[in-house]
């Protein structure tokens, strides 16, 4: 077999590219297969297990197999099976293509042992993803995609110019530990940054995922994101820069989530959130914080998408997710409404819920490096989960008062994937051993602690008396038909006004050109046609005496010259 098709991602790459072929019952199929045999191939690979192959005067790593590309790549296959799953009823043809394709070079990009393989996979993530987008056909989502995908292939024109640098300057394409000392480094965090969602660099997770269909959303939401978090572990583990990045990660998306009225939009902005966890981890650097960073990765997948999942359905079955639009739907979808508010105390981290697991990992390890600010920042944002998602999320969807909206349940295949998603999300929290037996270092922690679990219980009541409180005052931010703007405000608003100034002066400039132009070229005309126009000097005929003077005045100009 060649070396580059020892990397299980090619499997779910090459489904993907035959899945169109087929009839239905096929795709559906191979839909499911190719992960579960891809999480199969994976896990029996032994650990640093590398396969090498020779490209020019490079030898490149299409797979490595280690204790943190293991952790990613089980969750990665395991995600992709939940959302095909997820989309067995969809009758579309290029939908499971671009997922699995999407999900196949994800997992081939963190098998990946080096950079120029990186590269690659991290270039077709994006044009899959954009794909996932474009299916919807809305001419919305179409702006979109474009502007997502310019985002994305940027993202690569930074990686590919600093793996460049670095390459030339020490001949290494191994894709190990960077730091900020390294040559291109800089120009390679920056691109891992904009995947990773960075503050100003961010916004356009919140512009697509809300603008793909209900199933494309919840493969959007696990992939490139998490992808990002294992490059930076890998190339970035220790960075301290990287700490103040996530804790601010984790504190302005808040304000924009209580406030959006699109549900899918509020789970957007609560994804940033949980990344600034796992940025903080990462620029911590420990084994206790990889491992933390690693395992609320796991667990985020599986709550996110839950919580995607159950906005899905009802966007599915109602048409219909914004806030101001919903309500009243528990009692027409049960069990969609039971999955919601799994996922919702999953991600609020409640004990015994997934979550508060990987929460308390990545927190244990800021108080033992003394982060006391820090540590406050992220205890502050994991309580805040309630408010802007664990209570907002299911009150709006499926308990606000509404008599208007009717629904049926939601297909079985969405129930099944939301009840298996759902499933995890609580055995990972009443077995946190099975989660920590796929993480990258050996795990000496105990998260239910008296401790422990006071202090969030006392963080949980307290942040549910507030929401309380502050709906009574009307203080919480009711929902509305509104679009709340923030760093897109600069594409949305400033560019266009750059835009359209640029034009009118471009405009007033070409209007005084033409009008300078023209009178040059009428000027230059009337000499031209009194010099060799029919009547001109040099058109009439001359005689034959002012010839020979005029020949007779030039030889005698050159003898003198000459002479």
């Amino acid at each position: 077999m060649p070396a580059w098709l020892n990397n299980p991602g090619m499997l779910l790459i090459i489904a993907g590219c035959i899945i169109p072929l087929l009839p239905y019952r096929a795709r559906m199929v191979v839909l499911l297969g190719a992960p579960a045999a891809g999480l199969a191939w994976l896990w029996q690979i032994p650990l640093g297990t590398t396969t090498q192959m020779a490209l020019l005067e490079y030898t490149l790593t299409p797979l490595r197999v280690d204790g943190l590309a293991f952790t990613f790549g089980v969750i990665f296959h395991i995600a992709a099976f939940l959302a095909g799953v997820y989309m067995w009823h969809t009758r579309s043809r290029l939908e499971p293509a671009a997922a699995l394709i999407y999900a196949g070079s994800a997992i081939g990009a963190v098998l990946a042992g080096d950079l120029i393989t990186l590269f690659m996979f991290w270039e077709v993530t994006a044009i899959a993803s954009a794909l996932l987008l474009v299916i919807r056909g809305l001419r919305d989502a179409m702006i979109v995609a474009r502007r997502y995908l310019l985002v994305q292939t940027g993202s690569g024109l930074f990686l590919m110019g600093g793996a460049a640098i670095h390459i030339h300057a020490t001949g290494d394409v191994a894709f190990t530990h960077l730091g900020l000392d390294a040559p291109g480094s800089w120009l390679i965090l920056f691109a891992f940054g904009i995947k990773a969602a960075f503050p100003l660099l961010h916004n356009w997770l919140q512009d697509a995922y809300p603008s793909a269909s209900p199933t494309g959303t919840v493969v959007l939401s696990a992939f490139t994101t998490k992808m990002a978090i294992y490059a930076l572990a890998r190339g970035y583990a220790g960075t301290e820069l990287l700490i103040p990045i996530g804790a601010v990660m984790t504190i302005f998306p808040i304000v924009y989530a209580m406030l959006a009225n699109d549900l899918r939009r509020v789970l957007s902005y609560s994804l940033n959130v949980q990344l600034g966890f796992m940025v903080v981890a990462v620029g911590i650097g420990t084994e206790l914080a990889i491992n933390g960073a690693a395992a609320h990765a796991v667990t985020h997948i599986l709550y996110k998408a839950l919580l995607f999942m159950s906005i899905g359905a009802v966007l599915h079955q109602t048409g219909h997710v914004r806030a101001t639009e919903l309500g009243g739907l528990a009692r027409q979808m049960p069990w969609t409404a039971a999955f919601c508010v799994i996922g919702a105390a999953s991600i609020s981290a409640f004990p015994l819920m997934a979550g508060f697991v990987s929460k308390s990992l990545i927190l244990s390890a800021v108080a033992e490096e003394k982060w006391a600010g820090t540590w406050v920042t992220l205890t502050a944002a994991s309580a805040g989960a309630l408010l802007y998602v664990g209570i907002k999320i299911p009150y709006f969807a499926f308990f606000a008062p509404n008599d208007q909206i009717k629904a049926d349940p939601a297909p079985r295949n969405m129930q099944i994937a939301m009840g298996l998603t759902a499933t995890a999300c609580i055995a990972l929290g009443l077995a946190p051993g099975l989660l920590y037996s796929i993480l990258p270092y050996p795990v000496d922690y105990q998260p239910y602690t008296v401790d422990h679990v006071v202090t969030q219980m006392q963080l949980l009541a307290f942040s549910g008396l507030a929401f309380w409180l502050a709906w009574r005052a009307g203080l919480y931010p009711r929902p509305m038909r509104a679009v709340h703007l923030d760093t897109d405000w600069l594409y949305r608003r400033v560019l266009p006004a750059l835009g359209h100034v640029g034009e009118r002066l471009f405009q007033t400039a070409n209007r005084r050109f033409r009008a300078g132009a023209g009178s040059l070229a009428d000027t230059a005309m009337t000499r031209l046609r009194v010099r060799y126009g029919a009547t001109g000097v040099l058109s009439r005929t001359w005689s034959t005496g002012w010839m020979a003077l005029w020949v007779a005045i030039l030889l005698i100009v050159y003898l003198a010259l000459y002479y």
